[in-house]
């Protein structure tokens, strides 16, 4: 069961969990990045050469060449991931939280100060 509890302690802490969100923001970025590169940028200069060349299928692309719609889905589904990441982490600090904010019980008086303390009361009568 130890094992178990340094697992859960060393996943839950603040580095491994910001070295992983990092990676899974920079995969979905990278997926809109590619997106803007290649659907709307790379159109947008390529239509003018390739008319000026007189290439063929030219226009069965999308209007102008260029495909916002695969550029907004990859947006779309970048603020999708980050926003599930957020509730993820979210949760995860409020567990944290609670563990935290649990105070531990105070200890346990001793008996020889319960003792001392009969005493002296006992005194003072």
């Amino acid at each position: 069961m130890g094992m178990l509890k340094e697992f859960k302690d060393f996943a839950m802490k603040g580095n491994v969990v910001d070295l992983a969100v990092g990676v899974i923001i920079g995969g979905a970025f990278g997926s809109i990045v590619s997106s803007l590169v290649e659907d709307i940028i790379t159109p947008v200069l390529l239509k003018p050469a390739l008319k000026a060349a007189g290439a063929a299928n030219i226009e069965t692309w999308a209007p102008g060449g260029v495909l916002l719609g695969k550029f907004i889905a990859a947006v779309i589904s970048f603020i999708v991931i980050a926003f599930v990441l957020f509730l993820i982490i979210k949760g995860m600090n409020s567990a944290k939280k609670k563990e935290e904010a649990a105070p531990a019980p105070p200890p346990a008086t001793p008996e020889d100060v319960l003792l001392l303390r009969e005493i002296r009361d006992a005194l003072k009568k």
